[in-house]
């Protein structure tokens, strides 16, 4: 007897294919397919610059400003580590935790930011590591701020599922 070690998968079975849209919008090439626990749930259908959600999914509020660098001269700005899924067929957003920059655009020694919590209803199928650099504005908000902001970078990561902790590099 073989025991069957996905049971219970929560998955994207398709790669949507996450890019920046024009402005702050997201854009998809390809119908994604989620699974939730093992069950099929509602596909999202590919998207053309659809507006990135103006909540975070687990919060409820607008996602945190990443204060950039050219609020304090010589100030290295902020990062963070954003998680697109999908629930009932719609596009969410979940902010993780903001990290230091340093000078360089890399994140400090203390490390890269860690996911979110994932609630049971997500099915992530990207990630996002969003950088307000030594350049950026005061304030940048994912979401709001433009992705060709002077500063702030987004560089999207098209995934399965969540890996143990997002690559940076």
């Amino acid at each position: 007897m073989s025991f069957p070690y996905d049971r219970g998968l929560t998955a994207a079975l398709t790669n949507a294919a996450l890019v920046a849209g024009t402005t702050s919008s997201l854009t998809t090439t390809v119908t994604l397919v989620p699974t939730l626990d093992g069950k099929f749930t509602t596909t999202l259908a590919a998207i053309t610059n659809q507006a990135h959600p103006t909540t975070d999914y687990v919060t409820g509020v607008a996602p945190v400003a990443l204060v950039g660098g050219n609020s304090v001269a010589n100030t290295p700005g902020q990062g963070c580590v954003g998680v697109y899924g999908v629930v009932a067929g719609v596009v969410k957003y979940i902010q993780g935790g903001i990290r230091g920059l340093d000078m360089s655009g890399n994140f400090r020694q203390d490390g890269p930011p860690a996911f979110p919590g994932i609630p049971a209803d997500f099915t992530p199928f990207a990630y996002a590591i969003h950088k307000a650099g030594a350049t950026a504005a005061v304030s940048v908000v994912v979401g709001v701020a433009s992705w060709n902001a002077s500063g702030f970078t987004s560089v999207f990561v098209n995934v399965s599922q969540l890996p143990t902790r997002p690559q940076v590099a």
